[in-house]
This record gives structure tokens, C-alpha cells and sequence, in this order.
């Protein structure tokens, strides 16, 4: 048990504030891209893009990370999960137009985690724009909506969040990753950085918006409210540890500092501002 966990989002309420100077008062929950800029003592991702992203650039090597469905398969069934029947000559049509394949260098490794469609489930969308007579552009363009990824697994820290879940909840980042600190860690205290909920701009809300594996700035901003239910199941969970979202400021003309209108019923939620906060002293 632990008396405090930082649980940390990337809203841009967080923008200029050194994590760092957490690391004295409690063990630091991270997601996603935050990996970046900082290294928590957790780092938890649940989208595809992201897990692999983080898992190809070595980070979970050396340090502990919990991806989802993050499933190991022995090297002999790699022809079979991506290709499956498809002749060697419908493999190299199709990659003629399928770009989207991410995967790093086997080396020794002798297992693998896949995720994506495969080339096999592709092929049928590219017959039919073949039939159809579409351009290659448009045919790239619909092959290639998703990507396919593959890891070659290396010794390392990286964990499936069923491991710590008896069912996975099927959350989003945020929600999974302060679950796995409550798990962990049966902590008094939760504090909330960088979880915006909402946007100021009308516009994505995240400091790596527009960079690989996010949307592009000009998209307009996530619907909260699965976030506000996730985080409300949590709460009501946990009703003997205190919840403290972290905002930019008082500011109360700025949505992403307005209090949670479905966290109200709760004695066990707080609100503070980096300015105000004792770690930022």
C-alpha cells in the first residue's frame, strides 16, 4: 500500500508542468505518449497504435508497461495469423496498395504479438475495389484505414492488462490506468493531472495531437462523457480514497476547469490547481 498515486492524462492543462516533481510523494501512473517526455513508474496504453509504438521504441524493456490484449504467439504461427490462405502471388498484389504494416526486426524472437486486420481479411475489400475499377488511391486509402502491427517480443516489462483484471473492462487509457494503480498500490489518495475532460477550443484537447498515433489538430474534440462514466464507476468503487482532479487554474470560464457535473454526488472527489497544489511548491 502506498499513501498517494499521480495518475497522469495528457490534456494541455498539464502543458509546462515538470512530472518530476512528483517523484518524491507518491508512485506515478502514466498513458500513452506521455512515455515521450517522461518515464512514470507505470505506463499503461490500450489502443493498438499506441502499444505497439511504445513497445518498438524499447521503452518497455526496461520499464513497466500494461498494454491490451497484449497476447504472445510462438513464431510458427506468423504465416498463418497474417496471410492465412492467400497465395504468394495475392500477398504481393496486396502489398502493392497495403502500406500499413508496422513491425519491427525479429532478431532471435521467437514470439510475437499481433493486432490489426490481417492481409487475409484485407484482400476481400481489395477484390471488390478491383471489380469496381477504383482508383489506386482510393484502394490504398481503404486497405489502409488500419494498421496492422506486429512486435517481435524481446526480454521485457510489458504485462496484458487481463493479467491484472479478471475481465477487462474495456475502458479507455485514463479509467484503465487508475484502476491498475488502485490495484496495485490500495493507495489514500488520487490525484487526477492532465484529465481535462473537456476542451477550451472546440478542438482535440492533448499535448501530442497531430503526431503518429493521435488525431490530427483540427479534429474537433473527443466525447467525454464515456470518460466521466468510467471514472464514475471508479470513484464509486472507491469511496475511502480521495479523488483530486488537478486543474490549470480558477479559472471558471474555461470549461476544462468546471467542476464534473456527474462527480457531485460524491463526498470523495476534490479539486485543486497546480498553483495551489504541494507538490508544485
Amino acid at each position: 500500500m502506498v499513501d498517494r498515486v499521480f495518475v497522469i492524462g495528457n490534456g494541455e492543462s498539464r502543458k509546462g508542468f515538470d512530472l518530476e516533481k512528483l517523484r518524491p510523494h507518491g508512485k506515478i501512473y502514466g498513458c500513452n505518449a506521455v512515455y515521450r517526455d517522461f518515464a512514470p513508474d507505470v505506463l499503461v496504453a490500450v489502443d493498438q497504435g499506441i502499444s505497439h509504438e511504445i513497445y518498438q521504441s524499447g521503452y518497455a524493456y526496461d520499464n513497466e508497461c500494461w498494454f491490451r490484449n497484449w497476447v504472445k504467439h510462438n513464431e510458427e504461427h506468423y504465416d498463418r495469423l497474417l496471410y492465412q490462405k492467400l497465395s504468394d502471388e495475392k500477398i504481393t498484389e496486396l502489398k502493392k496498395h497495403f502500406t500499413n504494416h508496422i513491425e519491427n526486426e525479429k532478431g532471435d524472437s521467437t514470439e510475437f504479438v499481433m493486432h490489426g486486420h490481417s492481409y487475409s481479411s484485407r484482400y476481400g475489400t481489395y477484390e471488390s475495389c478491383i471489380e469496381k475499377k477504383e482508383s489506386d488511391s482510393a484502394i490504398s486509402k481503404k486497405l489502409n484505414h488500419s494498421g496492422l502491427y506486429v512486435s517481435w517480443i524481446k526480454e521485457d516489462k510489458a504485462n496484458c492488462v487481463d493479467d491484472i483484471q479478471a475481465k477487462d473492462n474495456g475502458w479507455s487509457t485514463g479509467p484503465t490506468t487508475a484502476w491498475i494503480a488502485i490495484e496495485q498500490c490500495k493507495p489514500k489518495e488520487v490525484y487526477m493531472i492532465g484529465f481535462d475532460f473537456d476542451s477550451n477550443t472546440g478542438n482535440i484537447n492533448n499535448l501530442y495531437k497531430g503526431t503518429n498515433n493521435y488525431y490530427s489538430v483540427e479534429d474537433i474534440k473527443t466525447p467525454d462523457v464515456n470518460w466521466r462514466n468510467q471514472w464514475d464507476k471508479i470513484i464509486s468503487a472507491n469511496p475511502d480514497i480521495v479523488f483530486t482532479k488537478v486543474n490549470e487554474s480558477d479559472d471558471m470560464s474555461l470549461r476544462t476547469n468546471v467542476p464534473l457535473y456527474n462527480f457531485k454526488k460524491f463526498n470523495n472527489v476534490r479539486y485543486t490547481t497546480y498553483e495551489k497544489c504541494f507538490f508544485n511548491r
